[in-house]
């Protein structure tokens, strides 16, 4: 019996993911809970296991190629099932035959057991009012990276011979094609209406951790209205209190920076200011006041910027911020958060002072109400009582959904947070 597994919803609102690697192949006998993949999702990369044990009848899709949930994955061939039931699937055509009679290969959308053709231009069907039309061209089989190619050099895909597995078009392709064409114009000596870059370029696949920044990020302009308060606050206290503790953390192999000192300032603050803390649903007129404090920590990646969360950072203590936020910048640098690192944040925290950065306006990770920017800490001269002495100053920025929290209660917020770093005796008095 032949049983179609189609890419699940793993759930966090994750609707699509890219095949990074099959551990599989065709013919090759799996057991229940084997991995069959690897996906990378706008958020983790994770396994799909096997739902099933039986062999593998077809995969769908190549490394590299986008799917969404609900799309087909793999197709098992079930031993030892029979009946009416199995002489019936027996007897459907498998989603490689249905494909080549259509002369596409590609997606097709599967309900129940029956495999239906994907209901686009891809694929011609015949009637008898279409025998009056002119033939519309097939979608060209090509990867997403030929198709940005072509496009950029204005290449119509159609045209283009392909050398990839049935007959798929491939970048090599598109470059291939485009280099006969120069040649064939230098040599009837035909000059370019413009200059030619074509060989100057790169086209680069978006990953879907940029997607997804892309995506949320313009989701938060146009849902949230941002306002961003700006202040800084002299940390002398702060820098002398984390050296004297640091080589005591390093026989822990616990590696103390200023940001657990931050995540407990903050974890504190938003106890007082519970705006901060929310999420509005304005569609049901409603405020969420949420009474856990889950902070999400900003991390920069070579892949992109991730968010995992620390879970109810008020509760815990100075030294265990530290390993946490060890933990997960570990864990993101090596691609191994999980959905559980990621979920249920309610404040963020990012850190653009760690590369250099001294002021900026931090977009709000919404539906959240708020965002904390760190900056670059600066010696300056700031005066104490009537003396001019040499001090540091750390810059912060509290961006803000304006719907929510107002100029007054962001700016008192802002100064508790302040008071906490200024004086890091007061986070274990509070």
């Amino acid at each position: 019996m032949r049983y179609i597994f189609k890419f699940p919803d793993i759930g966090e609102g994750l609707d699509e993911g890219t095949i990074a690697e099959w551990y599989v192949q065709k013919g090759q006998s799996v057991e229940m809970g084997e991995s069959l993949v690897k996906m990378e999702t706008d958020k983790v990369v994770t396994d799909i296991p096997s739902p099933k044990t039986g062999i593998i009848a077809n995969l769908y899709g190549q490394v590299g190629e986008t799917i969404h949930v609900g799309d087909p994955l793999v197709e098992f061939d079930l031993p030892g099932v029979d009946g009416e039931a199995a002489q019936a699937e027996v007897e459907k055509p498998t989603f490689e035959e249905v494909e080549e009679a259509a002369g596409v290969v590609g997606t097709l959308e599967v309900a129940g057991n029956a495999a239906f053709l994907p209901a686009t231009d891809e694929v011609e069907t015949e009637s008898k009012e279409s025998t009056s039309k002119p033939e519309k061209k097939k979608k060209a089989l090509a990867t997403p990276v030929a198709r940005a190619m072509a496009e950029e050099l204005g290449i119509d895909i159609h045209e283009v011979p392909g050398t990839g597995p049935a007959g798929r078009v491939m970048k090599q392709d598109i470059q291939q094609y485009f280099d006969l064409g120069k040649q064939h114009r230098q040599k009837a000596g035909v000059a370019p209406a413009v200059e030619d870059f074509g060989s100057a370029i790169e086209v680069q696949k978006l990953s879907q951790i940029r997607k997804t920044i892309a995506k949320n990020m313009i989701l938060s302009k146009q849902q949230a209205a941002h306002m961003t308060v700006f202040d800084e606050v002299e940390v002398s206290s702060l820098i002398n209190i984390r050296n004297k503790y640091k080589a005591e953390y390093d026989k822990e192999g616990i590696k103390l920076s200023y940001l657990p000192f931050v995540l407990k300032a903050t974890a504190l603050a938003l106890k007082e200011f519970p705006a901060l803390n929310s999420e509005m649903k304005l569609e049901a007129g409603e405020l969420i006041l949420k009474k856990y404090y889950n902070i999400g920590v900003a991390v920069d990646t070579d892949d992109g910027l991730v968010v995992p969360v620390i879970q109810r950072a008020d509760q815990l203590s100075l030294k265990e911020l530290a390993v946490q936020v060890n933990q997960i910048a570990t864990k993101s640098r090596k691609r191994e958060l999980g959905l559980d690192d990621m979920k249920d944040g309610t404040f963020t925290i990012t850190n653009f002072g760690s590369i250099g950065g001294q002021f900026a306006v931090p977009v709000i990770n919404y539906p959240q109400a708020g965002i904390l920017g760190i900056g670059r800490m600066v010696k300056k001269p700031v005066i104490q009582g009537d003396q001019v002495v040499p001090g540091t100053m750390l810059p912060l920025s509290v961006s803000v959904d304006h719907r929510i929290v107002d100029g007054g209660e962001v700016t008192r917020f802002l100064n508790r947070i302040m008071s906490f770093l200024g004086d890091p005796i007061a986070l274990f008095m509070a």
